[in-house]
Order: C-alpha cells, then sequence, then structure tokens
C-alpha cells in the first residue's frame, strides 16, 4: 500500500510542478501574439449578438446559430488586435520659382 500512496503523491506533485510551468510560460508570452487583446470582446472573439438583444429572451438566428454569441466585430473573431492594411503616400514638394 505504501508503494500507492507514494505513486500518487509524486504523480500529484508532477501535475502541480506542470501547472506552475505552464502559468509562468503564458504570464511571459501570451497566446494572443504579438497583437494585443481586442478591448471589445476582452480577448473572447465573441460578443452577445444582436438578435438576444432585441428579442423577448429567445435567442437564435443565423448568425449566431442559437448560441447568442457572434463573432467580433472589431477583431474579426480573433480576439487580438489586428493592424489596418493603410497605404500612405507622399508628394515631393515642388519647387516654383516667383
Amino acid at each position: 500500500m505504501f508503494p500507492n500512496v507514494l505513486t500518487q503523491v509524486a504523480t500529484g506533485l508532477s501535475v502541480l510542478a506542470g501547472a506552475v510551468l505552464v502559468k509562468s510560460v503564458m504570464d511571459q508570452k501570451p497566446m494572443a501574439g504579438p497583437f494585443p487583446r481586442c478591448p471589445t470582446c476582452n480577448g473572447t472573439g465573441r460578443i452577445a449578438c444582436t438578435c438576444s438583444r432585441w428579442s423577448d429572451r429567445d435567442v437564435g438566428c443565423r448568425t449566431c446559430a442559437g448560441s447568442g454569441r457572434m463573432a467580433c466585430s472589431s477583431c474579426g473573431g480573433s480576439g487580438s488586435g489586428r493592424p489596418l492594411p493603410v497605404q500612405i503616400s507622399v508628394r515631393q514638394p515642388t519647387n516654383r520659382g516667383f
């Protein structure tokens, strides 16, 4: 019986050590990647569907498939901020002699 208890204690300690290791890695480098969390959905990628806002407790439409949650319109469902493609054009000044 003593070896069984010893095995269970060792297994419990290894699970605890693994959880601490994963938490320390997650604190250093979040899963969202190089982009910050979306402030609209708080990084979940889902927000309340419009069908749940305007109905009388009846939830379900094609957008949310009956879950009452739809993809965030700010981040597109990724949960993180995403860069906007912007093209900036600069004209060279012309020197006019008056």
